[in-house]
């Protein structure tokens, strides 16, 4: 959906590159810095401290182009609602910078060069890779029916710490599931702050949020959130 004030079409390429690279948010790294703290935390726990140099830049750029390629698939998946949000109304999808066609062509091949990196793991990491695709395509349509989609997105943004032990031990313990469980609630707690700044619009376009679920307890459930991760780690 586009208006009188929303930019025009990119006609050059630099322009198509910026529209584009808003699209997958590298003007705005803190969420792949939220996936990558607990994937190298993990990946330095289960290589005992040494994780080799290979691996590390393997799950580095993994974690920036699977993150880059989940917003442009979020981006598609969710334009039917973004221009009703303030927040989310000046995307490039949105404004029509961006066709849809355009915005899925970028996540597939962001999500390819991605996995043409685990390649270079063992079987364990990419077994868990595709499950982390999966997970990724399925997330944004979990807004649409499930009460508390940040606990999704939370399983998605914690899948970095068994394939981390994966790759760094060939198997995933006990200890990674963990791990991976007790960031959860970082996730959860995180995101519902997120999204009680929409959550007005939220209301009024019917899409679920873990904001919406927990009310007037909001702050206590996010509260509640921290306290489990920080006494869990």
């Amino acid at each position: 959906m586009t208006d009188d004030s929303a930019p025009a079409a990119p006609r050059t390429l630099a322009q198509r590159v910026d529209a584009w690279e808003r699209l997958v948010r590298l003007d705005k790294p803190i969420g792949t810095l939220l996936l990558l703290w607990p994937t190298l935390t993990a990946l330095w726990i289960a290589a005992r401290g040494t994780p080799s140099l290979s691996v590390v830049l393997i799950f580095s750029l993994g974690t920036l182009l699977m993150r880059s390629a989940g917003c442009a698939f979020n981006d598609w998946a969710d334009l039917g609602y973004d221009a009703h949000v303030k927040r989310t109304s000046r995307r490039p999808l949105v404004t029509g910078e961006v066709t849809p066609r355009e915005a899925l062509a970028v996540g597939a091949g962001l999500a390819l060069c991605a996995f043409a990196l685990v390649l270079f793991t063992n079987r364990a990491t990419i077994v868990l890779a595709v499950a982390a695709l999966a997970i990724s395509i399925a997330y944004p349509f979990f807004k649409r029916f499930f009460a508390l989609p940040q606990a999704f997105l939370g399983i998605a943004f914690s899948f970095g710490i068994p394939m981390a032990f994966a790759a760094a031990q060939g198997q995933v313990p006990p200890f990674a599931f963990a791990l991976t469980a007790i960031n959860l609630f970082w996730v959860i707690a995180y995101d519902t702050e997120y999204a009680m700044v929409d959550r007005d619009d939220d209301l009024k376009i019917g899409i679920r949020t873990s904001a919406i679920t927990f009310g007037r307890f909001d702050v206590a459930a996010v509260a509640l959130c921290y306290a489990v991760y920080v006494v869990g780690m």
